[in-house]
């Protein structure tokens, strides 16, 4: 594989300690590759080719990243392209785990680690074995969404050594006020001007102009109102017949009266009549049966990821792949495909841009690209809708205080 100019500037810019920040199918992973090839081993490359580096030079490489990359063996093919790989006779160590196993490797030292996936956040275990593990060794890492907030960058700030621990940070730039007494929230950010030119340090950025045209279709579903109102106002869940006791309750079931209607699937034919190879991303195990049931019933061809089944996307000259969000929404990409159709509405606009981008690769044959958003005229809809318009992720409580005032 032959790197493009985009990449080889990124490359340039790089360092160990910096976050590799480009969009979704931008070849993040190769460019993570070409850097540990070229700067940290001083390797070089003849034509198509990757000459080994010298011994002294080689540096054990260490993959952390989504369970679905790992299995699917996306980072192997990419490592293929350098000759090596996981198998005993690669001339250089690779390993390639997923964020769940981080752990295993806090005693590495004088290696190269690729953290593919921003996953080191907040004070958790894998944000502290990731501190341990980058005080240790060389790395990068690699994100399409780097960080919403100040409070995201603090492992990778740590890391970095600007910061001694979380603790210093957060009373360096951090104000904090406590809502009813106990709950603590933060008020504001002091000295932005530093965070700014922090972050600045370590994200390079690619520039990535992407070839593909993205076109987005909003089209609205019909519900059923009275059902609706007797769940919003009665807070009467008439799928179990019984009040409603809770928050999640409430809006598992508001949802379900807006996702179960009958009109999605009329629209889901059409679609499927001008595109026989679809993405179908839904949230629930519900809506799941439905499509089940609307691909046996018309005998189209489908597979499944989820948290029950792990398939492959079909090979055949149509189908539909029924991926639910959380359990699929990134760590894979099909370029046999120009469409996905979201048939159900999800909260984070960090999860519909991941899943956006399964088809919207550097290396798609496809140069326009057809996105079809299900949505239902329901106050529930509209709220995720303007969220999502906002690049925001939804808010339950803000939306209940928002209706509450109405």
């Amino acid at each position: 594989m032959t790197p493009r100019l985009y990449q080889i500037k990124a490359v340039d810019s790089l360092r160990s300690g910096s976050i590799l920040c480009g969009g979704v199918g931008s070849g993040k992973s190769y460019t993570a590759l070409l850097y540990f090839w070229t700067k940290e081993m001083d390797g070089i490359r003849k034509g198509s080719e990757y000459v080994v580096p010298s011994k002294n030079k080689r540096k054990d490489l260490y993959i952390i990243t989504t369970a679905r990359k790992r299995d699917t063996g996306e980072w192997e093919v990419e490592c293929a392209s350098f000759g090596i790989g996981t198998v005993k006779d690669s001339p250089i160590k690779v390993t390639i785990d997923s964020w769940n196993n981080i752990q295993k490797y806090l005693n590495v030292k004088d290696a190269f680690f690729i953290f593919d996936e921003q996953r080191a956040v907040g004070s958790g275990t894998w944000a502290k074995s990731f501190i341990k593990i980058a005080k240790a060794n060389r790395w990068i890492m690699l994100s399409a969404t780097p960080g919403d907030t100040w409070i995201d960058y603090i492992p990778v700030f740590v890391a970095n050594g600007y910061y001694k621990n979380r603790t210093a940070f957060m009373r360096e730039h951090v104000v904090v006020e406590y809502a009813y007494g106990k709950y603590p929230k933060i008020k504001m950010y002091l000295n932005e001007h530093k965070l700014n030119w922090l972050r600045n340090q370590v994200l390079v950025d690619m520039d990535y102009a992407k070839e593909t045209k993205r076109h987005q279709y909003w089209v609205k579903s019909m519900y059923d109102p009275t059902l609706y109102s007797i769940v919003w106002k009665r807070r009467w869940n008439v799928y179990e017949d019984k009040p409603i006791e809770n928050l999640p309750e409430l809006f598992m079931c508001l949802r379900k009266t807006v996702n179960q209607d009958n009109s999605r699937i009329d629209i889901l034919t059409d679609i499927v009549k001008l595109h026989k190879k679809a993405i179908v991303f839904y949230n629930f195990d519900y809506e799941l049966d439905i499509l089940r049931k609307y691909c046996k019933d018309r005998r189209i061809v489908y597979s499944e990821w989820n948290g029950h089944h792990h398939q492959m996307i079909p090979e055949s000259d149509a189908w539909l792949y029924l991926v639910q969000y959380t359990a699929g929404a990134e760590g894979w990409n099909c370029i046999s495909t120009d469409t996905v159709i979201f048939y159900s509405l999800n909260y984070s606009y960090k999860i519909v841009e991941q899943a956006m981008g399964r088809i919207d690769r550097c290396n798609t044959p496809f140069s326009d690209l057809y996105y079809y958003f299900l949505y239902s005229s329901s106050s529930i809809d509209h709220g995720i809708k303007k969220a999502l318009d906002n690049k925001k992720t939804f808010n339950e409580k803000a939306f209940m205080e928002k209706h509450s005032k109405i």
